[in-house]
């Protein structure tokens, strides 16, 4: 009918469904042409939907199929059922074990969504809650706090401006207790405490009703009068703007007097007031304790942390002259302030500032400490490996020399019995000559084999003609640099002077070197006996010690003079720079106790003024 003798009295080619009867939608003025009932029609009336008299037969049959199928499916439940109230108990116990499972998976769930953590509870009224975030607001953005109440005090009054987060901080205690109670994490730091109350009142927002004639200050009171009739010491209560909506001065006294009512009851509370004398009270009452919303006067923003210990300012006047209001009606404002008021909110604002500061300086001092500790342990670790580099290259070094000493030994032994058995059989002077030169080429091979640190000769030898006056060598044997004090005589022997020594040498134990490496060396003994060369070459006359710390500085000016006066220079100059004169202090002090500094002196004009010191050698 769709494609053949009804398409043109259709509206669309499509068969559609109305009231479970598969029908075609007729044009309205085509109505008369498809025989059949009509079981709807478009809000517009243009079209008609009609079963075909064709099909209704079939239609009715697949209708009549649904009961059927109804009625089987009834049957099969009611089989099911019977089946299974043979097992009624099991299946309650099931269902009852499936529902603890969902809530228990769901409180994961839940816990997982905002990085909770398990509470620690205890009976004595004591909440410590660390870190704590309220579960509805973004985890990202919100500011955690921490929330101390039970302890040293049983009652915590919260001041501070609006939308500082007062109201907040009230309901994350109390929503806390309750969660942690239901058996729920709680978004806070790990070993939060939380108390089990028996009761948690609550006197939140503004239940101003027209209905029931309640006013704000009504309606508030009417819980107050119902909190006060049940509350004891097992109970946490929670209140927000206590007093507010009246006068203010019988409203702060009236919130003074339910607090103190609760307080002797041992009642842990938690309210939040503008009241200064709410602020008095808790600064003058044993076991109560201020509260504040930090809040940044410069920015009006606040930054939603929670301070216990200082009273809140209301920041009322900072507020209005932030956001515009004309000094004048500013400066009128401040001089209807009692001058006790004026003096308080004064003393707030220094102590405020006072912790601000301190708060960064202990920042500070834990941020140096950690350095500290970094840098103790970096010492230690380089410490250690030192220790452990010197114990092996010294048990190296004596097995290195008690090998030599035992080849040494062996030798000797090995000549002596030559030369012995030479006397004896009495052989000739040549053979006797060539023994004893073996034996000086052995010694000579032993003596640089236990040299520090060992050269190769230069292939080059080297002559007579080679060498001047002045001339930078390297003695082989002794592995020290030096320079020609004489000129060599016939049998190649010369005077070489190595720092402070001075000795004879031949011109096949030296190698000349460049005069960039020439050197005023001076020896020290190690630990293991063995001799340490430490150059003093190219020794400036002026060491520059700007930017370094007073440790870096002497270690580094303690090598330098040892240097300097080994060189035989007459003076040298020490750059410390003007500063705040600590460097230039502690160098001072180190010339004074060094004994061969004959004198020091700071710098003239053109030689550097007080940011130099020039230092004299003795001779």
């Amino acid at each position: 009918m769709v494609n053949g003798s009804a398409r043109a009295y259709l509206q669309d080619a499509v068969v559609t469904m109305r009231n479970g009867r598969y029908c075609l939608p007729v044009k309205a003025e085509y109505r008369g042409q498809v025989q059949g009932m009509i079981h709807d029609q478009s809000s517009s009336g243009s079209t008609l939907f009609v079963e075909p008299m064709a099909v209704m037969k079939l239609n009715n049959e697949l209708r009549e199929l649904e009961i059927k199928e109804a009625k089987e499916i009834e049957i099969i439940l009611s089989d099911l059922s019977a089946k299974t109230a043979q097992h009624l108990d099991a299946a309650a116990s099931d269902l009852a074990v499936l529902t603890r499972l969902d809530f228990i998976f769901a409180r994961a769930q839940l816990s997982k969504s905002y990085g909770g953590s398990e509470p620690v509870f205890n009976e004595n009224g004591v909440i410590n809650i660390k870190k704590g975030r309220h579960p509805l607001l973004d985890k990202k953005k919100v500011v955690p706090i921490d929330i101390r109440l039970g302890k040293d005090f049983n009652l915590l009054i919260i001041t501070g401006p609006n939308t500082g987060g007062k109201t907040v901080s009230l309901k994350t205690a109390g929503l806390f207790t309750l969660m942690g109670q239901a058996g729920l994490h709680i978004p806070a730091f790990d070993h939060s405490e939380l108390a089990v109350f028996q009761n948690v009142f609550a006197d939140i927002g503004d239940e101003q009703s027209i209905e029931q004639s309640l006013s704000t200050f009504s309606a508030h009171m009417t819980n107050i009068v119902s909190i006060l009739k049940e509350a004891d010491d097992r109970s946490l209560v929670l209140f927000d703007e206590l007093g507010a909506g009246t006068d203010p001065t019988e409203g702060a006294a009236l919130a003074i007097s339910i607090l103190s009512s609760l307080h002797r009851l041992g009642v842990r509370t938690m309210a939040t007031t503008h009241y200064s004398e709410l602020k008095v009270y808790a600064l003058s009452t044993s076991g109560v304790e201020n509260a504040c919303c930090e809040f940044d006067v410069e920015t009006l923003r606040p930054t939603y942390r929670l301070l216990i210990g200082i009273p809140g300012k209301s920041n009322a006047f900072a507020i209005s002259a932030k956001l515009g209001l004309a000094p004048e009606i500013i400066e009128e404002a401040r001089a209807q302030l009692s001058e006790q008021a004026e003096d308080f909110e004064t003393l707030i604002s220094d102590l405020e500032a006072s912790r601000i500061t301190a708060e960064r300086e202990r920042e500070e001092i834990d941020r140096y400490k950690a350095e500290i500790e970094q840098l103790k342990n970096r010492i230690e670790q380089k410490q250690e490996t030192l220790e452990a580099s010197r114990e092996r290259i010294l048990r190296e070094a004596n097995e290195q020399a008690h090998a030599i000493l035992r080849e040494a030994k062996e030798y000797a032994d090995a000549t002596i019995k030559r030369f012995h058995k030479a006397g004896k059989d009495s052989l000739p002077m040549r053979e006797m000559e060539q023994e004893r030169s073996r034996l000086r080429e052995k010694m000579s091979a032993a003596e640089s084999g236990m040299a520090m640190k060992s050269r190769r000769r230069s292939s080059d030898t080297l002559e007579a003609k080679d060498l001047h006056l002045g001339d930078s060598v390297r003695v082989l044997s002794m592995n020290l640099k030096g320079t020609v004090s004489s000129l060599p005589n016939a049998r190649g022997d010369l005077y070489v002077q190595m720092g402070i020594l001075r000795s004879q040498v031949n011109i096949k134990d030296l190698e000349r070197i460049a005069d960039r490496e020439t050197a005023s060396p001076y020896q020290a003994r190690t630990g293991s006996g063995k001799i340490k060369v430490s150059k003093s070459a190219s020794t400036a006359v002026e060491l520059n010690l700007i930017g370094k710390t007073t440790d870096e500085a002497l270690a580094e000016l303690d090598k330098y003079l040892d240097d300097a006066y080994l060189s035989h220079m007459p003076s040298v100059r020490i750059v410390h720079g003007k500063g705040t004169g600590a460097l230039r202090k502690a160098v001072h002090n180190y010339l004074r106790r060094q004994k061969y500094v004959k004198s020091y002196r700071l710098g003239e004009f053109g030689e550097g003024d007080s940011g130099v010191t020039i230092v004299t050698f003795q001779d």
